[in-house]
């Protein structure tokens, strides 16, 4: 994998949203910095917005880390056995192999960092 040579200027605008697998409903993330072939050697940065009712599923990552970091909304996450409700300037640390899901419970998007990097090994 070649890191990109240069550094990546861009605006939001020339991003367009995805809906990725495992995300329903309007869960839709624009993928601003990619780890792999002319992206960063290991961060994955997005940023998500998911309407409401909109959810990720049960999933873990088994050798990433991740952060969410919400902007804007609200939504329940399960983190493990725990359930928390995110708001503006909440963030929580997910390390490798813990099961998480995250709905939007609100009534506005869910707005959200997404920060993700593989376990230094």
């Amino acid at each position: 994998m070649t890191p990109a040579k240069d550094a990546v200027l861009r605006e939001l605008a020339e991003v367009l949203w995805v809906e990725s697998p495992g995300h329903h409903g309007g869960a839709l993330s624009k993928i601003l910095v990619e780890a792999g072939e002319g992206g960063s050697r290991v961060i994955d940065y997005r940023i998500s917005s998911y309407a409401p009712a909109a959810h990720v599923a049960l999933h873990d990552h088994a050798a990433k880390e991740q952060i969410y970091h919400v902007l804007s909304g609200e939504g329940l996450l399960t983190i493990g056995t725990r359930k928390v409700v995110m708001r503006r300037d909440s963030y929580v640390f997910i390390p490798p192999g813990v099961p998480h899901e995250l709905h939007n419970t609100g009534l506005a998007n869910l707005v959200f960092l997404v920060i993700t990097a593989p376990v230094a090994v």
